[in-house]
């Protein structure tokens, strides 16, 4: 069987190990496992949403409302937006698909940070498309703005926070680089990890309000991370309403759930459990800088709910990481992005004991 020529350039997308995986391969206990590789919300399931998911059970057979109108509501006064400026997807990852399957082909290309998001790439060569990097992982805008004109993309993605490394570009400069870009380029603001930076420094705080001004731009957000609704599925873009009347077309019918729709309608309403997720990461984000600079490790100055801890010559990432999986730690070897460092979600404090007396066993 003959498949399309453009698959033999993409490598499936690798998310973190799952704890069946542990518990089967290692014969771990999966109490005595601690995920710490796919920056999900340690805090667990909001106990109002459980009940949301409850309470909703009996409908689970009926489609959701396709119009999304209540969420979409609830975003709009969340961010200042009318509902014809709002797409919603299964996660902000699909919005990202319909992006490239509505701007892209063999003939087009985008531009990306040296290290982020895999999927950009992935989506971009399904389409056919050429990617072009940045020289380095950091979101400047010098690097950017050379690159842009150099290759004159079709789409410019701008993970702000970054992901997998955790640093973020300033509202200012994001701004800066808009300005500079022509209109028939689309700059992606991927905000999905926003939450966290807002709360570290407003300066690097963009809300969708900052970026309607521009018919060029979308704002992506998710429930998955701050929120908690990882397994749920909901993510959104926000921008003009001609673009996303385009984006609408790609859009395939009640493509969230019936119970994903309901939680993601509770969680806009409910701010308390995203304040109590942040006030325990900002807590114990502390914890992994001083332990770094305790141990001589540098790391990336994190805005989102992760850290990056680079190796230099000093350690193996791979090793690293396949240690502690060997003791039900699962962490996320950034070997695979071209890095010898290693991505660690922040947990509870009891995640975190964990990880640390296991890692300073490794590195004694």
């Amino acid at each position: 069987m003959k498949f399309n020529r453009v698959l033999e350039g993409i490598k499936t997308y690798e998310a973190g190990k799952p704890i069946e995986l542990v518990v089967r391969e290692f014969g771990i206990a999966p109490e005595e496992v601690v995920k710490l590789a796919s920056n999900e919300n340690p805090i667990g399931t909001n106990p109002a949403i459980a009940k949301v998911i409850r309470s909703h059970a009996d409908i689970a057979h009926l489609y959701p409302d396709d119009s999304m109108f209540e969420l979409k509501e609830a975003l709009g006064k969340k961010f200042s937006v009318k509902d014809e400026n709002i797409i919603i997807g299964a996660g902000s990852d699909q919005v990202l698909e319909f992006i490239s399957r509505a701007l892209l082909n063999e003939n087009e290309s985008v531009l990306m940070s040296a290290v982020t998001f895999a999927m950009y790439e992935i989506y971009a060569k399904q389409m056919g498309a050429t990617i072009h990097r940045t020289a380095s992982w950091k979101h400047s805008y010098d690097e950017f703005i050379e690159a842009y004109q150099k290759h004159k993309p079709k789409i410019i993605y701008l993970c702000t926070p970054n992901n997998p490394t955790g640093d973020a570009t300033s509202k200012e400069e994001v701004l800066k680089m808009i300005e500079a870009v022509n209109q028939d380029t689309l700059v992606v603001v991927d905000g999905a990890y926003m939450e966290y930076a807002a709360a570290k420094d407003a300066r690097y705080a963009i809300v969708p309000e900052d970026l309607l001004g521009y018919e060029n731009v979308i704002y992506l957000g998710t429930f998955s991370k701050a929120h908690g609704l990882g397994g749920m599925r909901v993510g959104y873009g926000i921008a003009q309403a001609s673009l996303i009347k385009e984006l609408y077309k790609m859009r395939p019918p009640f493509n969230i759930t019936t119970l994903s729709l309901r939680v993601a309608i509770e969680a806009c309403r409910d701010n308390h459990f995203v304040e109590a997720s942040i006030a325990l990461h900002q807590q114990e984000i502390q914890r992994y800088e001083a332990f770094a600079k305790e141990n001589g490790f540098e790391y990336i100055e994190s805005y989102t709910n992760f850290i990056t801890y680079l190796f230099g010559e000093r350690l193996d990432s791979t090793e690293i990481s396949e240690a502690l999986l060997k003791r039900g730690v699962i962490i996320r070897n950034l070997a695979s992005y071209g890095m010898n460092a290693v991505r660690i979600t922040i947990g509870t404090k009891k995640q975190n004991d964990i990880f640390f007396t296991h890692f300073s066993e490794l590195i004694s």
